[in-house]
C-alpha cells in the first residue's frame, strides 16, 4: 500500500509519527510494547517507506560495498566468489540493505574506487577482501572512518575487524591426516606467498611435519597461484621429488595436481594422495572424489556481513574478529 504514510502508520498504531519513524531505521529508544505494535501494523499493511525517506530520517544510505582488489581477472572463473556473494547478498536481504559489487584491475581503478567509497553519504560501510603485501588501500580505508571488516585475515589484524577461518589449524589438521595414515613425503602447492591465507596456510603445513618430527624438505614445497592452471604445472615441478601425498591449498589447484598426476601415470591414491581445501563442486574426474578441507565460504559472506552491520549500528570501531570453523572432509582421493 504505497499510499500509506508514517502519520497513518502511526494513528493505527496508537503513537507518535516520530516512535514509528525510530521502529523503522531501529532506533534504541523505543519501548518494546510500542515496537511491537508497530511491527504488527507494518506487517498487517505491507508497509514500505520510502528508501529515500527512510535514509534521510536515518542519516544512513542503506547501502554497503564489497571491494575485491585486483579480482578482475579471476573473478568469473573462481568459484570462491560466487559463494562469498551469496551469502552477502542473503544478510543484506534480511537487512534491507542493498549491495555493492566494485570489481579493480589495477591502481588506476582502486584510486576511482576510493574517491566515491570514501565520500559520505555513498554507503554505510565496507567489505573488503584480504589485501597483498605492500597494498595500503586497507589502511586507507580504516583511517577515512568508514565502517570496514576485512574477509580474511588482514596483515594489520589489530587495527581492523575480520572474518576468517583458522588457516593455519585447518592445514594442520589435514597433514596430521596424511600422516597417520602413512604417509612420509608430503608436498604441497601453497597458497601466493604475499597474502595472509598463503602464509597461514603454509604454516600449517609446517607446523604438522614440526610437530610430527619430520624435517622440511624445500623440494617438496612449490607456490601457486590458487588456480587449476598452476596447479597443474606446480605438480608437475614436485613430481621428481617423489612425494606420496599432496596438499594443495585449494580445491582449484589440486584438480590441476590430478592432472599432472594422471599424466605422469600415477594412481590416486594407489600413488600419491591428494588433500584439496574449499570443498567447492569442480569437475573433478567421477573416479576420484577428493579429500578436502570445507570451509564454510557463503556463511563467511553472511558472519562478514552482519558483523560491519554492527559496527554502523552502534558506531563501535574498536577491531573484532570472527573465526569460524572448517572441517576435514575425507573422500577417495586419499587413502
Amino acid at each position: 500500500m504505497d499510499s500509506l504514510t508514517l502519520e497513518d502508520i502511526a494513528r493505527k498504531s496508537g503513537v507518535s509519527r516520530s516512535t514509528v519513524s525510530r521502529v523503522i531505521n531501529d532506533h534504541p529508544n523505543v519501548s518494546q510494547k510500542a515496537r511491537e505494535r508497530v511491527q504488527e501494523v507494518i506487517n498487517q499493511t505491507g508497509f514500505q517507506p520510502h528508501a529515500a525517506a527512510r535514509a534521510l530520517v536515518s542519516n544512513r544510505a542503506w547501502t554497503c560495498g564489497l571491494i575485491l582488489p585486483r579480482t578482475i581477472n579471476s573473478f568469473f572463473t573462481d568459484p570462491y566468489y560466487p559463494c562469498l556473494i551469496q551469502g552477502i547478498a542473503q544478510a543484506c536481504s534480511k537487512q534491507d540493505y542493498t549491495f555493492s559489487l566494485f570489481l579493480m584491475g589495477d591502481k588506476e581503478d582502486e584510486e576511482k574506487m576510493f574517491a566515491r567509497v570514501a565520500r559520505r553519504g555513498f554507503m554505510d560501510g565496507i567489505l573488503f577482501q584480504s589485501d597483498q603485501i605492500g597494498d595500503m588501500l586497507i589502511d586507507r580505508l580504516a583511517d577515512s572512518g568508514m565502517p570496514l571488516v576485512v574477509l580474511g585475515r588482514p596483515f594489520q589484524e589489530n587495527k581492523v575487524s575480520y572474518v576468517d577461518i583458522d588457516n593455519i589449524e585447518s592445514v594442520e589438521t589435514a597433514v596430521d591426516y596424511l600422516l597417520r595414515t602413512g604417509h612420509k613425503r608430503i608436498g604441497t602447492i601453497t597458497g601466493p606467498l604475499n597474502t595472509t591465507v598463503g602464509i597461514d596456510r603454509k604454516k600449517g603445513y609446517t607446523n604438522s611435519l614440526k610437530k610430527n618430527g619430520l624435517g622440511f624438505d624445500e623440494s617438496l614445497v612449490v607456490e601457486g597461484t590458487f588456480t587449476e592452471e598452476s596447479g597443474y604445472q606446480k605438480m608437475k615441478k614436485l613430481l621428481p621429488a617423489k612425494p606420496d601425498a599432496i596438499f594443495a591449498a585449494s580445491d582449484q589447484m589440486a584438480l590441476g595436481a590430478i592432472r599432472a598426476i594422471k599424466e605422469y601415470g600415477l594412481d590416486i591414491p594407489a600413488d600419491i594422495s591428494v588433500i584439496g581445501f574449499d570443498d567447492f563442486q569442480l569437475p573433478i574426474p567421477p573416479s576420484i572424489s577428493l579429500t578436502t578441507i570445507r570451509q564454510p565460504i557463503a556463511r563467511f559472506g553472511n558472519e562478514a556481513l552482519n558483523l560491519l552491520l554492527d559496527i554502523i549500528k552502534n558506531k563501535d570501531e574498536s577491531p573484532r574478529k570472527v573465526i569460524l570453523k572448517s572441517e576435514l572432509i575425507i573422500r577417495a582421493s586419499t587413502k
